[in-house]
Formats: C-alpha cells, sequence, structure tokens
C-alpha cells in the first residue's frame, strides 16, 4: 500500500510539473517571435513524453499487479522468504539460488506467463531491474495471449515431431554470464 501512496503522489507532482512546463511553452508561442515560438515547441514536446512515459508505465505496474493478483489466487505467488542482510536488502546467494530455479522453471515452460512472472519476481530479487522488466513484459503479452493457459511442462515439438530450437528470449543468468 505504501509504495501505492507514493507512486499516486510522485505521479500527480510530473503531472503538477508537466502542466507547468507545458504553460511556459504556450508562453513563448505566444510571444511571437521565430525564437521563441521554436523554443516554445521544444518545450511542449517534453511534458508530452513525459506523459507518455508516465501512462507507459502506469499501464505496465497495473497489468502486473493483475497477474499478481491472479497467480495470487491460483497460490502459485512466489513466497519472499529470502534471508535479508541488517540493511533489508536480500542476501545475494540465496536470490542468485532461487534465480537458478526460477530460470530452470521457465526453460521448462517457456509459453507459460506463471514461470515468466516468478522469473521477473527472481530477477528482481537479484537486483537485475531491467531484465526483471523484460521478463514481466514477456509474462504479461502471454498472458495477454493466452489468458486461460494452463502451464505445460511439456517440451514444444514440430509437426515431424523433432524437438522445437529453444526459444529466442531464453532468460539468462542475473550477473549478465
Amino acid at each position: 500500500m505504501r509504495a501505492k501512496i507514493t507512486y499516486i503522489i510522485t505521479a500527480a507532482v510530473l503531472v503538477f510539473y508537466f502542466f507547468l512546463v507545458g504553460s511556459r511553452g504556450v508562453m513563448l508561442i505566444r510571444h511571437g517571435t521565430p525564437v521563441t515560438v521554436t523554443f516554445g515547441v521544444a518545450v511542449l514536446i517534453l511534458p508530452v513524453i513525459g506523459v507518455w512515459f508516465l501512462w507507459k508505465n502506469t499501464q505496465f505496474v497495473r497489468r502486473a499487479n493483475a497477474l499478481a493478483a491472479e497467480l495470487d489466487a491460483e497460490g502459485g505467488l512466489p513466497v519472499d522468504d529470502l534471508p535479508r542482510a541488517p540493511s533489508g536488502r536480500i542476501e545475494r546467494d540465496a536470490a542468485d539460488a532461487v534465480f537458478t530455479k526460477r530460470r530452470e522453471e521457465t526453460e521448462d515452460a517457456p509459453d507459460d506467463w506463471r514461470t515468466w512472472f516468478r522469473l521477473a519476481v527472481a530477477y528482481q530479487d537479484a537486483r537485475d531491474t531491467p531484465r526483471a522488466r523484460k521478463a514481466m513484459q514477456r509474462a504479461i503479452a502471454l498472458h495477454k495471449s493466452r489468458p486461460s493457459a494452463p502451464s505445460s511442462p511439456t517440451v514444444p515439438t514440430r509437426p515431424s515431431g523433432e524437438p522445437a530450437p529453444s526459444s529466442p528470449a531464453a532468460p539468462s543468468s542475473p550477473s549478465g554470464a
């Protein structure tokens, strides 16, 4: 709940900032000289990009939270029981051990959004935010494409019966190795 309140406050401050910057851009355009109009248009681009970025992040968070709620209802949400340092950070060795397990689960069922969700949590625990975000985006995309598909631990095959090549989006270790 604290994170949600922080996000709402930050978003509100950003919207206010976008409004202020946009009003300055309009003032520059109204001044009417070629230089001020050029600067005014350039200044108006910043709030447009900011609003788009805020909207995309809000969508991402809402979709990830919806997946978390669905996974929690199924009883498949990962439990946060990793040992922590006195500072509150998750111990790296424990996070790496869980990551290895989650990576193997994802490799066994690459088309299951649930495994990608759990892999994203493992990446986040290992402090690899960019890969955590990509894994969560993959989970969201898989959920959209087949929202009711159960997990399948079978290896995908080609029509000829041969095993299909491994997924190009195969997860890698959080350390980049």
